[in-house]
């Protein structure tokens, strides 16, 4: 008997109709065409995909997914590995930056523990998906098996169910794990053949004699991998719990008809391993912010994406996005509350 892979089923395709519908729209609301930017095209964007003529980000889901990483041991970050379970405590009591950005929203937020080397001081408010405490040094062995890795992605899958089951407009995925950027780096180099050199970035806080020494554990890594593009294969080899997860919470969004919203580098990262493995999920993405992290602008050209801010962030937790909701918000209502030329009496003469 075959097994069931839920990452597998068919992602729902967006609504044509309402996308002329919206398009229609926006050419009567009393503004020159065009003068609102970007904000239009994520009106029709989000009409189409809601299948609505009347786009909403009102009920945002955010998941944030915690696991570390064994290539810790190669000294490849300034913070120490306890430091992931005492971030999962700080999210569910509210201190972190996502939680102060889940509460400004009136977002939905969960923390999804996938793995920890120093189990979390609270675990209270924290969903239990622990694979193993962190993945294996990927400098030395694959960073997952391949149970692991479908393990991992099925907890993506429920989360995107739990957001599609409350009704979420939009979902974002955040996450964190102490050497998630070495991790992410290096799945980046194989899925788009770059050099290491090219994606690696001081992460947390790294002088340059640290991002050298992690362009070479990245570069041992790769050595070990191969040439194996295959997104599966990469994810397993190279990734982590955290970015294996929300490459298919957002493979499970776009089979729930769910919008995502992308974070920064890390979880834009999880995209592009996401729409190597399903092309056609890129018509859900939307794309929050180009983080400071030097490889996140490879990784967004690679997914021809433009982000819509560019305000030097580089935190992860999914705060990028957070921050960026506002704008989805205020094109929605200018998108349903402005009046058109007809309603206002005003002539549309289509001149400047």
């Amino acid at each position: 008997m075959s097994t069931y892979f839920p990452w597998q089923d068919a992602i729902a395709t967006a609504s044509q109709s309402h996308r002329q519908s919206a398009l229609d729209h926006q050419a009567q609301l009393t503004k020159p065409a065009g003068s609102l930017g970007q904000l239009e095209q994520l009106a029709v964007t989000l009409a189409s995909l809601q299948q609505t003529n009347t786009p909403a980000a009102d009920r945002v889901s955010i998941a944030v997914f915690a696991a570390d990483h064994g290539v810790c041991a190669e000294g490849i970050s300034l913070f120490p590995q306890e430091v992931t379970g005492q971030m999962i405590a700080n999210f569910v009591t509210g201190g972190a930056a996502i939680s102060v950005m889940a509460r400004e929203l009136n977002a939905q937020l969960e923390v999804i523990n996938l793995g920890t080397a120093t189990p979390p001081p609270l675990t209270d408010g924290v969903i239990d998906e622990q694979i193993a405490p962190g993945t294996a040094n990927l400098a030395e062995q694959a960073a997952m098996c391949d149970a692991q890795l479908q393990q991992a992605l099925l907890a993506g899958d429920k989360a995107a169910r739990r957001a599609a089951d409350k009704g979420s407009q939009l979902f974002i995925a955040g996450e964190m794990g102490i050497g998630n950027t070495t991790s992410a780096s290096a799945l980046a180099c194989a899925l788009l053949g770059a050099a290491p050199a090219a994606l690696a970035g001081p992460g947390t806080g790294l002088d340059s004699n640290g991002v050298q020494r992690k362009v070479t554990v990245i570069e041992r890594a790769l050595a070990r991998h191969g040439d194996d593009p295959a997104p599966l294969t990469c994810l397993a080899s190279l990734g982590g719990f955290e970015i294996a997860a929300i490459a298919g919470a957002f493979i499970g969004c776009a089979v729930r008809g769910v919008p995502v919203l992308v974070d920064g580098f890390i979880v834009s990262v999880a995209a592009l391993a996401a729409v190597r493995l399903r092309p056609e999920l890129t018509d859900w993405l939307l794309y929050a912010h180009r983080s400071q992290e030097p490889g996140h602008r490879l990784v967004l050209d690679a997914l021809n994406a433009e982000p819509l801010l560019d305000l030097g962030m580089r935190l992860g937790e999914g705060s990028g996005a957070a921050v960026a909701v506002p704008l989805l918000r205020s094109a929605c209502a200018l998108h349903n509350h402005m009046a058109t030329f007809a309603d206002a009496g005003v002539s549309n003469s289509g001149n400047d």
